[in-house]
């Protein structure tokens, strides 16, 4: 036989044996793995401030500003976005509805600068400018007093723990409705949702529980922890359900992307957003992790400035993920979920082969 034909041959084997789904996984870890790597140290490992927004009331002489600036900027590595505003309250305003990581207020009568942190805003940001900018503004002749107006709690110094909320409602979320699908997949669709709002309940709850009671890891707004926890789950479970009704057995791919990959490294919660690349700090923003962050951060740290956006987005892909899901269920029936289909294939090529 030649060698064409053989390998055609051996080819065509090969594609019906059940060796070739097993090694698809391999190579899939192994390229999943590399991305996963990838995107968290793109990400983590070595952040520094492209743009950092700053509220100034007042300025330094024109005839100094400039140099005042540059040399404050060549010293953060970064530029900065100088909000001018009429007063301090003004500037605090802005600082608390997180437009802002600092309010400069300069008084040249007495050479004197005021400089208002949020280190829950970020704190390798709010570290940098109380290291730089009074070493910058003392050269140029000017006494600076710092206070820190949104501190990290003392059980969190670094401000990882909203971090890692989000990220145990992302996997467990997506993780649950996985599981509805393989051990609950006679389920009629509202019972699949029903229940996806059941685990996500639960789970948070027990979450913050943990979080604020148990460990007490932070001071917790109960019930706007617990509802965005909530929502992140069942948003998560229902984004996989939706990918399991489109691609099947193959539903986690889209899902550990849009997730794990964008979505957590990008999120703003391990490291503040003007230290991410801005275009995927952009996109973080509108993913159900990076909703989440920002939700529960703004519940912690800036109680009374909570902001409409992230529930909005949390909301925009839940009705996604249910609207494609109930859509392909009618169309196909309560069996119209791909994973479904693809596990019921795999029962029934198992039964006919052993009884032939």
């Amino acid at each position: 036989m030649p060698i064409l034909e053989r390998t055609a041959d051996l080819w065509r084997r090969y594609r019906r044996s059940r060796f070739l789904p097993a090694t698809v996984v391999t190579l899939l870890c192994g390229v999943a793995v590399a991305l996963f790597v990838g995107s968290y140290t793109y990400a983590t490992a070595n952040p520094h401030p492209e743009n950092i927004p700053i509220a100034v009331v007042g300025g330094v002489p024109d005839q100094q500003s400039q140099t005042f600036e540059s040399e404050l900027e060549t010293a953060m590595g970064s530029s900065l976005d100088v909000h001018h505003v009429a007063d301090r309250g003004a500037g605090i305003e802005q600082l608390n509805q997180q437009q802002v990581f600092a309010v400069v207020e300069v008084s040249n009568a007495d050479r004197h600068m005021a400089l208002d942190l949020s280190s829950a805003s970020g704190q390798a940001v709010a570290a940098l400018l109380e290291q730089v900018l009074p070493q910058t503004a003392q050269r140029a002749g000017y006494s600076v007093t710092v206070a820190d107006l949104h501190p990290l709690q003392h059980t969190d110094p670094h401000g990882l723990t909203v971090f890692y909320m989000t990220i145990a409602s992302v996997v467990v979320g997506f993780v649950g409705a996985i599981q509805l699908g393989v051990q609950a997949r006679d389920l009629k669709s509202w019972e699949r949702i029903a229940f996806t709002v059941a685990y996500a309940t639960l789970g948070s709850l027990l979450a913050t529980v943990t979080v604020d009671s148990i460990v007490q890891t932070l001071d917790l707004p109960f019930v706007e922890a617990w509802f965005t926890m909530a929502f992140t789950m069942f948003t998560c479970g229902m984004v996989f359900t939706m990918f399991s009704s489109l691609v099947g057995r193959w539903a986690i791919l889209p899902t550990w992307g849009v997730m794990i990959l964008l979505g957590n490294p990008y999120s703003g919660g391990s490291v503040a957003w003007p230290l991410l690349p801005r275009l995927l700090a952009t996109i973080g923003r509108y993913l159900p992790p990076g909703a989440s962050v920002n939700a529960l951060h703004t519940a912690v740290y800036f109680h009374g400035h909570q902001h409409l956006e992230p529930y909005v987005v949390l909301a925009v892909w839940s009705l996604l993920g249910m609207s494609v899901y109930l859509i392909r269920q009618h169309l196909f029936g309560e069996r119209g979920t791909r994973a479904d289909q693809d596990t019921a294939d795999q029962d029934t090529g198992t039964s006919t082969t052993e009884t032939a």
